[in-house]
């Protein structure tokens, strides 16, 4: 027998819940490609990316996941044979570093492990000891989709200006864009990548690329370009259907169009903090299950100001995260974030929660409560009163507001 009747909810970490609102503005008929209506909310929807992330500059939308955003940014700035740093907190980090070595690009790596962020000073240390000044990309994350580490993006800016190094500094903010706070030029990032599937709130299939006056510049150079990937043509268009290539993603920017309104009323700054809130809210309760033995469940990042505000990844004795996701998702209709290995001893010890976008106290004190279900059911041992940690972090925002 199982309770899991009734609308399941999904707290994986991209996609992430479609609001309702969402859905119904993807609901209608065909437009007209080439004139009218779509081409003045288009315009409205770059302008508003742009805005979010506070960048000079309007995004290039692909039709594609983070993977196709990662893939156009390198190819519009790198040459076969260019150099590149991978700044590495995760297996996203390592992924879209190691993508430019498929493209042909030579890649150097730090890497940090899974549960600290980007050291400042090692960076610094090796961007002076590159005395030819021959790495000319340099990746990053904002925050890690697996690992659940939040890098502190100024700081890196500052480690690379400190060096007085000339790399393009390019930062995935695909987990976390209207999630947790960014601001691109403000930062001194010359290309941030994004989706449209995580704190957007729409359906997987756009990918934005924002690209900066240096990476602009650099564009001109640029040997491993291809007709698709180019943003040359998208940015300097004569009709609109050139912005994508082809055939606009009509019905993906109808649904992106209203995410859009949503943020916008709830206001920007509102949305981060109500982020930060109810990861702050995940955490106290990972703390009190943890409190009776945190080998058998504990945030995998210790350090809270290096963590995420849209995904945590959560640490289990060896066999029993599997157990509690299927668990959680046939007897109660909660589906948990897989685990992605850190080395062979933690393949079956990790789940993650994700936490971002369309999500408020009811949707996240219900995760919560079915992982403590599940965590009685299976017999795991762990500390009690987690989900009255999660609602007094609740409270507490709603106290502060109302002064």
């Amino acid at each position: 027998m199982t309770l899991a009747h009734g609308r399941d909810h999904l707290a994986i970490p991209g996609p992430s819940v479609i609001p309702s609102r969402v859905l119904g503005a993807m609901h209608q008929p065909a437009p007209n490609i080439y004139g009218g209506a779509l081409i003045e909310m288009t315009e409205s929807i770059y302008r508003d990316l742009a805005m979010l992330a506070g960048s000079r500059h309007e995004p290039v939308i692909y039709i594609g996941n983070g993977h196709a955003a990662w893939e156009a940014s390198l190819v519009n700035v790198l040459s076969r044979g260019d150099r590149l740093l991978g700044l590495v907190t995760g297996r996203f980090g390592y992924g879209w570093a190691k993508m430019a070595e498929q493209l042909g690009a030579q890649c150097d790596y730090l890497d940090f492990g899974t549960r600290t962020g980007v050291d400042a000073g090692q960076l610094e240390a090796t961007l002076r000891a590159d005395r030819t000044r021959s790495i000319k990309v340099i990746t990053t994350v904002l925050s890690d989709t697996a690992s659940g580490v939040r890098n502190d993006i100024p700081a890196i800016r500052a480690a690379i200006d400190a060096a007085a190094h000339p790399a393009l500094l390019m930062v995935d903010a695909i987990c976390s864009f209207a999630c947790e706070p960014f601001d691109m030029d403000g930062a001194g990032v010359d290309v941030m990548v994004t989706g449209c599937q995580k704190g957007l709130m729409t359906p997987p299939g756009l990918a934005f690329v924002f690209p900066g006056d240096r990476a602009i510049e650099a564009r001109a150079s640029a040997d491993l370009v291809t007709p698709y990937w180019d943003w040359s043509p998208r940015r300097e268009y004569t009709m609109f259907p050139e912005r994508f290539c082809g055939t606009p993603p009509t019905h993906h920017l109808f649904g992106l169009r209203e995410a859009l309104d949503m943020l916008l009323e709830e206001g920007i700054s509102t949305v981060w903090r109500r982020h930060r809130t109810l990861a702050e809210a995940v955490w106290a309760a990972i703390e009190c299950w943890g409190a009776a033995d945190a080998s058998h469940i504990a945030s995998h990042v210790t350090d809270k100001t290096v963590r995420s505000h849209a995904v945590t990844t959560v640490m289990t004795a060896p066999g029993d995260a599997p157990r509690i996701r299927e668990w959680c998702e046939q007897e109660a209709g909660v589906t948990l974030g897989i685990g992605f290995a850190v080395d062979d001893t933690t393949k079956d010890a990790i789940f993650r929660i994700g936490h971002m976008g369309h999500l408020n106290p009811p949707m996240l004190l219900g995760t919560l409560a079915s992982i403590e279900a599940a965590l009685v059911s299976l017999g795991i041992s762990h500390g009690r009163g987690a989900v009255d940690a999660a609602a007094s972090v609740i409270a507490r925002y709603q106290v502060s507001v109302s002064r």
